[in-house]
């Protein structure tokens, strides 16, 4: 890519940036649950989730457009191209360097640290991708991630705001555990398959290829949460009494 396609793909990314601050601005003058506002901590993990869930719903559904479209871009994952996907990279990386600097200016790093782990992999991943133009499929294929977390966020949403509907919570989540295999725990199998098997381990492809592995662990370390919590409670362990108000990540 020419230096002129690289210095629009940087001021789509800035663009994003300040979309999603703006959505974070119309996300605080949202109303809010009375068991949001009855505790401080949690009106800053409320708004920041309403965000996340914005970018779930955009980035998800995009990611999927992007392969429905374009259903050749399977067969070339190293180098297939389309400009929708990389324009979906742009506009995920514009929201993980949002979210990273809401999370370090709210003071909020040592209650989401893995959160800042997670996104400083994906903005450095992505810029390569968006540098190089290599790779590009492999990230529109991740981020079908984000249609596993428009449910992964109703869910959270939900326990903070002791809605009383049991109902909803309690059919959110199968569909949560259906859609985690399906767009979180599928696409990360097949990709690091992929990788292992196909992807040179130099240059990029070796950061490429490590990033994956790690994220392959947090993935599952998150999946084991998620199956204590909601199908296997007795197994919990130390969250008796926790404050968790600032917890950008699933822990109950």
């Amino acid at each position: 890519m020419g230096p002129g396609w690289r210095a629009a793909s940087a001021a789509l990314v800035g663009g994003s940036v300040v979309i999603f601050g703006a959505l974070r601005r119309l996300a605080l003058a949202l109303p809010q649950p009375a068991a949001v506002r009855s505790r401080p901590g949690r009106v800053w993990r409320w708004t920041n989730l309403l965000v996340s869930f914005a970018h779930s719903v955009l980035a998800g559904l995009w990611a999927l457009f992007s392969l429905w479209h374009s259903p050749e871009l399977l067969s070339d994952i190293q180098d297939g191209y389309s400009v929708s996907g990389h324009l979906l990279v742009c506009f995920s990386s514009g929201y993980f360097i949002h979210d990273t600097l809401d999370i370090i200016f709210n003071h909020q790093s040592r209650s989401s640290w893995e959160y800042l782990v997670h996104h400083a992999m994906a903005i450095s991943a992505f810029v390569s991708l968006i540098i190089t133009g290599r790779f590009l499929v492999a990230a529109v294929l991740l981020l079908l991630v984000e249609v596993s977390n428009i449910f992964l966020t109703v869910r959270m949403l939900l326990k903070m705001s002791n809605i009383p509907s049991p109902a909803l919570y309690e059919a959110n989540k199968y569909i949560n555990l259906v859609m985690y295999f399906a767009f979180r725990l599928a696409p990360q199998v097949y990709l690091t398959w992929y990788f292992l098997r196909y992807v040179e381990v130099q240059g990029q492809g070796a950061f490429l290829t490590a990033n994956l592995l790690l994220l392959d662990a947090m993935i599952l370390m998150y999946f084991s949460r998620l199956l204590r919590s909601d199908f296997f409670p007795s197994l919990r362990k130390g969250s008796a009494g926790r404050d968790v108000d600032g917890e950008k990540f699933l822990i109950d």
